[in-house]
């Protein structure tokens, strides 16, 4: 929750970072994109840390690493010293998200115990985006946009404190499991020619997608970066092919309810980020409001998700993943549609222009996450916890990377929300046949 918490904090405190280093809207763009950028792009081998080395040692080198670039951000200087920081914590991160997961694997051993935990893991996501518009609204009007950081580093340094004592030591390799994947005893190779691909292609190939908002396809700023990820991602199959034990399994992704998971949780995190940072800018920008009124706003959003994401898990129970995957889709796609219609112009007013829309998309958006968490993990042997975690985390986080870059090169603020609601809409149709 955090992780995510610290993906959305910069949303409100922007035009204020903005107007003190006197950044461009591009500027801005890749300065929330950043924390994603190396978050996304290292996730693998975070996940493959995590089942090589045990969860709980994995998951206190990346709090290290996480809370130590958390304590430098508010301390930075300039735009380039803060980018450098929310890079670092990216990088902590990718190594934080997908240990997490390994322990909590460990923690409940049984198959359907695990399926209602990721069920409130996926609903917990979404919270946690939302407490990082909430909260950093509230700080930056208490303090600066400097204090935003301090939830994380409080966190991360909690953390190292009550792991030991609290947490399992989860051990290295193979693990119980209902499916084991490799002989006992046997532990995994880190797979580096895979990592470094992986990691580079992603990197590079989100960067050059966050750089469309302020150059044209065509560019040499775009295309660069842009082509080369690509390059680099289809060396990575490749190789993935060859290796005896690849960084990303070809089989993993196989299963198309996983796919169809991946695919629901990476189109919900880009939608929820996407309106987060648009009508964030918007209602600063174009209504005059404050960060604390901002952050205010959307109020009714966390309490829709916390009432959606309680009844996630009993309706998962009865009526199955699938179904309560599209069905959170198409109640999203509706909330994009109506913020798409109303939400950005400054004339109507909040109570019936961005209020139903504000209701709509996290009701939709607890229930997808929670379900499309399960989808993707079904039938995960014990000793793939780690690489779940990470692919899981890197479809959350490639969405808001690349959807949101993506969306933003069709126009206005409206088509990139109507566009967003479109493609809810049609992954609701497939996914909700599914039981």
């Amino acid at each position: 929750m955090t992780l995510i918490f610290t993906l959305a904090a910069l949303a409100v405190p922007l035009p204020s970072i903005g107007a003190d280093f006197r950044l461009d809207r591009a500027d801005l763009i890749l300065l929330s994109a950043s924390y994603g950028l190396t978050f996304a792009g290292l996730l693998l081998l975070g996940g493959r840390l995590a089942d090589r080395f045990g969860g709980r040692r994995a998951l206190t080198a990346g709090l290290l690493l996480f809370g130590a670039a958390s304590a430098l951000a508010p301390l930075a200087p300039g735009y380039e010293a803060l980018l450098a920081a929310r890079f670092g914590q990216g990088v902590g991160a990718a190594i934080v998200a997908p240990a997490a997961m390994a322990v909590l694997r460990a923690l409940f051993p049984a198959p359907v115990a695990y399926g209602r935990a990721m069920a409130t893991w996926g609903g917990l996501s979404v919270l946690g985006a939302t407490a990082g518009n909430l909260l950093s609204g509230v700080i930056a009007a208490a303090t600066s946009w400097r204090g935003t950081f301090a939830v994380p580093v409080a966190v991360a340094v909690a953390a190292l404190l009550l792991a030991p004592r609290l947490l399992p030591a989860t051990p290295p390799g193979p693990q119980p499991g209902p499916l084991p994947a490799t002989p006992p005893g046997t532990g995994r190779a880190l797979d580096l020619p895979g990592a470094l691909l992986a990691t580079a292609g992603i990197t590079l190939a989100s960067f050059g997608l966050v750089l469309t908002d302020a150059h044209s396809w065509g560019s040499a700023p775009v295309l660069v970066p842009l082509l080369t990820g690509a390059a680099l991602l289809a060396a990575f199959v490749a190789v993935e092919r060859r290796t005896a034990d690849p960084l990303l399994p070809p089989d993993f992704l196989r299963d198309g309810r996983r796919a169809l998971g991946l695919a629901a949780i990476g189109l919900t995190a880009s939608g929820t980020a996407t309106v987060f940072v648009l009508l964030s800018l918007a209602l600063q920008e174009g209504r005059d409001w404050s960060p604390l009124l901002t952050s205010a706003a959307f109020v009714p959003f966390a309490v829709a998700l916390l009432g959606s994401g309680r009844l996630a898990g009993p309706l998962i129970g009865r009526y199955g993943p699938g179904r309560v995957t599209g069905a959170g889709l198409g109640a999203a796609a509706a909330g994009l549609g109506l913020l798409a219609a109303t939400g950005f112009d400054g004339s109507v007013p909040y109570a019936y222009g961005l209020l139903p829309g504000l209701l709509l998309l996290p009701a939709g958006g607890a229930l997808s996450f929670a379900g499309a968490a399960v989808l993707a993990v079904e039938g995960v042997p014990a000793d793939r916890a780690g690489l779940a975690g990470g692919v899981l985390n890197t479809a959350m986080e490639l969405g808001p990377t690349v959807l949101f870059a993506a969306l933003l090169t069709l126009g206005g603020d409206a088509v990139s929300l109507a566009a967003a609601a479109a493609l809810f809409t049609a992954l609701a149709a497939v996914t909700i046949r599914i039981k």
